[in-house]
């Protein structure tokens, strides 16, 4: 590693976010367990609420979809027949989000409850979204330059832009030109870059994506995307192999702009 200069046909930077701009740790030690030990809280607090309704009504949907999975958890319907019986329907929904997460699954009715419920706790100070220090820095430099950056991530939109919105750098999100999630398409598949340059205005080759996934690199290179692999604390290790094809940075600021001198 070191310095890493970026092709002169580079014209936007688009940035995953877990491991590339932010310790996959936050992801893994305080985003999620934060779902985990208060989903029952967050439900009875907000049950009444439309959104509410909304977002377990999408979950009992899911649920019905998985009934023929192993260890699938049903979620009753209410009847309105008192307070015991909505107890049981609540930690029927809280069972489902538990054995969900356990999976690890993306679906769009858990996504949904999670990003409502990390809205949140965003908003009242529980959680700060953490930005590794020379992200903010970096980019301000790559904007300086003339180069548009843009997020691209598994995680909803909605949860990127409360990540950066309540940061422990602050509200940073004016730092971004826009924000893709998998609606775009997965990130493994090729086609989702082809598509995010279409969307940006641009070709394929005037883009640099930064990850710290081999999977996700390899797809935007099929699309002829430029790629760098970031090295960071708790990231997966890279085999030998992946370690002499990729271009690898520990750092934002180990890239190098030519239009910057």
């Amino acid at each position: 590693m070191g310095v890493l200069p970026v092709p002169a046909e580079v014209r936007a930077i688009l940035l995953d976010i877990e491991g590339t701009t932010t310790p996959i740790a936050f992801v893994q030690e305080t985003l999620f367990p934060y779902i985990k030990d208060n989903v029952k809280e967050y439900l009875r607090a907000h049950w009444e609420e439309e959104e509410c309704q909304r977002d377990v009504g999408l979950l009992r949907k899911q649920a019905q979809e998985d009934s023929y999975l192993d260890g699938a958890v049903p979620i009753p319907l209410e009847s309105g027949s008192g307070e015991e019986e909505l107890e049981r329907v609540i930690q029927a929904v809280v069972d489902n989000v538990h054995w969900q997460m356990s999976l690890d699954r993306k679906t769009t009715a858990l996504k949904q409850l999670q990003g409502h419920m990390w809205r949140a706790a965003y908003a009242t100070g529980l959680v700060k979204g953490e930005i590794f220090e020379d992200v903010v820095p970096a980019i301000r430099k790559w904007r300086e330059a003339g180069m548009k950056v843009y997020i691209y991530s598994s995680g909803s939109i909605e949860a990127q832009k409360l990540l950066f919105g309540y940061s422990t750098e602050g509200d940073i999100l004016e730092l971004f030109d826009g924000h893709f999630d998998t609606k775009i398409g997965p990130k493994v598949e090729s086609e989702s870059y082809r598509r995010i340059a279409a969307s940006i205005g641009c070709a394929t080759n005037n883009i640099l994506f930064l990850t710290d996934v081999p999977r996700e690199a390899n797809a935007a290179e099929e699309a002829d995307t430029h790629v760098a692999v970031v090295i960071r604390p708790g990231n997966a290790g890279l085999t030998d192999d992946e370690k002499s094809y990729y271009s690898l940075i520990s750092s934002f600021t180990e890239l190098f702009l030519p239009s910057s001198t």
